[in-house]
């Protein structure tokens, strides 16, 4: 079980070994767990971790030599390395030379446990190796033996030797049909799924380790290693966070009333009008209250969630939310196992929600931090959140959320983009639109927290003063805006490819098995954005021209 407190040491191999891992200066680590406990009395295994500096054969490969492991690996990883091994991991870097997100393998292992090997870029993700140990852990697995290989063509890899824990082969083995409980039965794996085979706990694994690639630690990454929370419904809080921190409604009808009365002829008017719309605006919700609401609403947010998670993954077509989910999960495990408590029950409609939500709360203020989720719910008409390959999390949304008072001209279209180094918006004010895109930088945390309130804003501002100098041309305006986080500054690039990979997820309709599914599509039709130079992207247009036509986009130049 992950600790919520305690020296967290992959917490720090993570943060002083493998994110700052790059060919010219890397670390591999090698971890095993004791087959035995420590002691009679203490019922607990010892792991032991062994980071260690690479010697790679070839430092700086170039041409052919980048794809050949023999000449890109550590020389003791090369040494002690089996012929499969190197053949399996060879087949990992192509794809993830050639490919953008993690790349996620798994084969059955004689003793009947299971290795699943990840590769993805160096400096790609952060915290991703304690993240992963949590999301095993939230399936009742352990791993025996866990490695991390660094490559100097850029490459990193995690290979986890996996396992159920004795309690959840205890349940495994009394049988699906069976109504008995353990009594050392884990209540995390019953958050999950009771009885789940190891088969089924590694599908989820592979499916959900995505999703903690994008995101591998939030705010409510505590409630995760709980139990509280799943992988879904934690990183759906954190998007659910930022959502409501860019766009709850601050002002308030009173502020509508108000500005209908005044003079906006008179300029001292239009002065404390501006004054008083600055002050709401910043100061009636912060991040750290909007944080603080959602920890305390949990099971609102599980019913948000499933909310979410049945319009945006579970098909529509007929029949039941049940036998859609349970017929779902039958058929090919796609429905995550965190999402089989839908089986006992429908999902809350809209409507239900609302007066949940005026039920539950205690005050105005959760009440409307927890409607502005459900907003969010309403208004998003495409994301790749269940795609089973992504760098970043994207949204298409229908701004029709955006109230006229704060944003009197709504836009055509709106996407969220977040990622693991960044935020970011792209705003158009007509399906042909051209704008650029710009990346936005803090010298320190309070520029961060300003930048942070006003960065919808001038997103919005800026695509409506485009679009205003398009008048006398058939395109209309737009903009993008990267929002980069305090600890990622030095990773503009990174971003920016994050933000333009996660934003082809919505564009493009193609299907690829086990890399790209069909998307959920509320829109109903196809959308071309085009992107120009900005603040900070001027030199990185080519390259997305360049991507999207590697991913097959036909308007790729």
């Amino acid at each position: 079980v992950s600790k919520t407190e305690g020296p967290h040491f992959e917490q720090m191999i993570d943060a002083e070994y493998l994110d700052i891992s790059v060919p010219q200066k890397a670390y591999r680590v090698e971890s095993y767990r004791s087959r035995g406990k420590v002691s009679k009395s203490l019922d607990a295994s010892l792991r032991t971790y062994f980071v260690n500096a690479c010697d790679f054969v070839n430092p700086t490969p170039e041409g052919d030599a980048v794809n050949d492991i023999a000449q890109v690996s550590d020389r003791t990883f090369l040494a002690k390395a089996t012929p499969h091994v190197l053949d399996l991991y060879g087949g990992v870097i192509a794809k993830v030379l050639c490919r953008s997100g993690p790349v996620i393998v798994s084969d059955e292992l004689p003793n009947g446990g299971y290795r699943l090997v990840i590769g993805y870029r160096q400096r790609s993700t952060q915290g991703f190796y304690s993240a992963m140990s949590d999301l095993y852990h939230y399936y009742s697995m352990y791993s025996s033996r866990k490695y991390v290989e660094q490559f100097s063509n850029g490459v990193t890899i995690i290979s986890l030797y996996l396992d159920l824990a004795k309690h959840a082969k205890k349940l495994t083995h009394s049988g699906a049909g069976s109504s008995s409980t353990s009594s050392n039965a884990s209540p995390v794996l019953s958050a999950a799924i009771p009885h789940a085979s190891i088969e089924e706990c590694v599908a989820q694994i592979k499916k959900e380790a995505s999703l903690l690639f994008c995101i591998p630690n939030t705010p409510f990454q505590t409630l995760f290693k709980t139990g509280e929370l799943s992988v879904q419904e934690a990183v759906y809080a954190n998007v659910g966070w930022i959502f409501a921190q860019h766009f709850l409604n601050r002002l308030g009808s009173e502020y509508a009333t108000l500005a209908e009365i005044l003079d906006p002829n008179d300029a001292t008017d239009v002065e404390v009008l501006a004054k008083l719309k600055k002050r709401l605006r910043q100061e009636t919700f912060t991040r750290e209250l909007v944080l603080d609401i959602l920890l305390r609403h949990r099971e609102l947010i599980k019913d948000l969630y499933a909310h979410f998670a049945h319009v945006h993954y579970v098909s529509a077509d007929s029949g039941s939310a049940v036998s859609k989910v349970a017929d779902r999960l039958k058929a090919d495990l796609h429905v995550s196992l965190s999402m089989t408590r839908l089986q006992d029950q429908e999902p809350l409609s809209s409507d239900e929600l609302r007066l949940k939500i005026t039920r539950v709360t205690t005050n105005d203020h959760d009440a409307m931090v927890m409607r502005a989720l459900l907003d969010f719910n309403e208004h998003v008409l495409k994301t790749n959140f269940y795609q089973p390959t992504k760098v970043a999390l994207s949204f298409r949304m229908d701004p029709g959320f955006l109230p006229a008072i704060e944003y009197p001209t709504k836009p055509y279209g709106l996407f969220l983009i977040i990622g693991n180094e960044f935020r970011g918006f792209h705003v158009r004010f007509q399906d042909v639109a051209r704008g650029g895109i710009r990346i936005v930088r803090s010298r320190n945390a309070e520029a961060f927290s300003i930048n942070q309130r006003t960065l919808f804003d001038e997103n919005y501002s800026l695509a409506s003063t485009q679009h205003r100098k398009n008048k006398d041309i058939p395109e209309g305006g737009s903009k993008g805006t990267i929002l980069l986080n305090p600890d990622a500054q030095d990773k503009p690039f990174v971003a920016f490819e994050k933000y333009v990979d996660a934003m082809l997820d919505l564009l493009l309709t193609g299907e690829t098995p086990g890399i790209k599914n069909r998307l959920v599509d509320r829109l109903g039709h196809n959308e071309i954005l085009f992107f120009g130079p900005d603040e900070g992207t001027a030199g990185y247009m080519d390259w997305a021209s360049q991507h999207a036509r590697k991913r097959g986009a036909p308007f790729w130049k």
